[in-house]
């Protein structure tokens, strides 16, 4: 329905609204398709429509509880630790509310396709042997009991925040809470059947590389999209999260030649994502040179990350959300307080947070950042699954279903009909 100028909510800004509308699509372009097909083309193919199953169900159990409940908990005024119910069901939100000078809905649907993004990637941890009921219950207790809470510390005015914690788009909020749910869901489910004598190799690297793409492309809502504007802070960090990413994947590619003599496709693409999770809470704090000096060191931190949870420790993170997502949103997130310093010539950054004048000060909040997030998750996962597990006789399918494939036992349907 048309409406005349003068209907519009004073204050509003056109432009930024029209980037945010953009950057909001942009970040689900990053969960359905990206996601789903870079993880499914990851698995092998008798369980590639469970992965893609599990992410569609994701993102419409998590749309309808931050419509719920979870958009209030996490951005309305409450404690240092949780915010209020005064928004439960975007009560209060209407068509000329304003979040600063965009449309309060579009903010919050902005957030949304975070709140859908991030238990999604912890798919890839226990992917190929969870019950989808499992799934569903521990991805939806999840969200409400992990990824709310360290949203409004970090950016819904609570603790962290408040100490000047540094995350333009989601270290914390998004990849330690992801990445360290993911280990704790790989440790307690346990190995697939085979891991690690039995080669299980991607069923489909073109679909892989096709998701890889779309996340690229969709990273630039994520990150450039948090500025919530579009002005430098956006163009800034649109800059430096596409450098990062090339550099990450170069590094990947250059350190998997070395070691293993030829460099791979799944490599490059993985590299790709540890340099753009590195980035997310850098992105609107650091320049071009330290985006460089940090996407190199992502691809070559969470390439050995990768060997030690896989080959040393053997724990069969399937898909390497820890490694990837979980090591670069820490590095990421600690690279914050060094990178935003003015004081670094050519590599420098933009500041500090208001009130922190040394790297050595920002550091230390970040580093309490990356703790309180990674503790805090550990414990809230392992409960959660355990308590998922009661309510479903076993979070796992059986040996038997395993090796038929979740696609058939779960869902009577298969991938491909060949």
């Amino acid at each position: 329905m048309m409406v005349a100028p003068g209907a519009m909510a004073e204050g509003l800004d056109g432009a930024n609204t029209a980037w945010i509308l953009t950057a909001t699509a942009l970040v689900l372009f990053m969960t359905l398709p990206g996601l789903s097909l870079f993880y499914g083309g990851l698995v092998r193919s008798k369980n590639v429509l469970s992965v893609l199953m599990q992410c569609f169900a994701i993102a419409c159990v998590a749309s309808l509880l931050w419509l719920i409940a979870g958009y209030s908990l996490a951005f309305s005024e409450g404690n240092d630790f949780i915010g209020g119910l005064s928004n439960a069901f975007f009560a209060n939100v209407g068509r000329d509310t304003l979040s600063g000078d965009i449309p309060e809905s579009l903010f919050g649907i902005f957030q949304m396709t975070f709140a859908i993004i991030t238990p999604a990637l912890i798919v890839g941890a226990f992917a190929e042997r969870m019950k989808f009921s499992s799934m569903l219950l521990f991805s939806a207790f999840w969200l409400l009991a992990v990824y709310v809470p360290v949203c409004h510390w970090v950016w819904g005015g609570g603790w962290l925040g408040q100490m000047g914690l540094l995350d333009f788009a989601g270290g914390t909020v998004v990849h330690v809470t992801c990445g360290v749910g993911a280990l704790v869901a790989a440790l307690v489910i346990g190995n697939r059947n085979g891991f690690p004598t039995t080669a299980m190799p991607p069923h489909n690297m073109t679909m892989t590389v096709m998701g890889a793409g779309m996340l690229w492309v969709g990273w630039f809502g994520f990150n450039a999209g948090s500025a919530l504007a579009a002005n430098g802070d956006a163009a800034m960090a649109m800059l430096v999260t596409h450098i990062s990413a090339a550099a990450g994947s170069l590094s990947w590619m250059a350190m998997e030649w070395i070691k293993f003599r030829k460099p791979s496709v799944l490599g490059i693409v993985t590299g790709m994502v540890a340099g753009l999770g590195t980035i997310t809470p850098c992105s609107g704090f650091v320049g071009p040179a330290g985006a460089l000096v940090i996407g190199l060191s992502a691809g070559i931190i969470c390439f050995f990350a990768t060997q030690i949870i896989k080959r040393k420790l053997q724990i069969d993170d399937s898909l390497d959300v820890f490694p990837v997502h979980g090591v670069g949103g820490i590095i990421g997130t600690l690279f914050a307080g060094i990178f935003a310093s003015t004081e670094l010539g050519i590599f420098s950054g933009y500041g500090f947070a208001d009130g922190i004048n040394s790297i050595g000060e920002q550091f230390t909040v970040q580093a309490i950042g990356v703790g309180a997030t990674l503790v805090y998750t550990a414990v809230v996962t392992y409960v959660l699954l355990k308590l998922v597990g009661v309510m479903t006789g076993g979070i796992r399918v059986s040996k038997e279903d395993e090796t038929a494939g979740l696609d058939i036992v779960l869902h009577e349907e298969s991938g491909y009909k060949l």
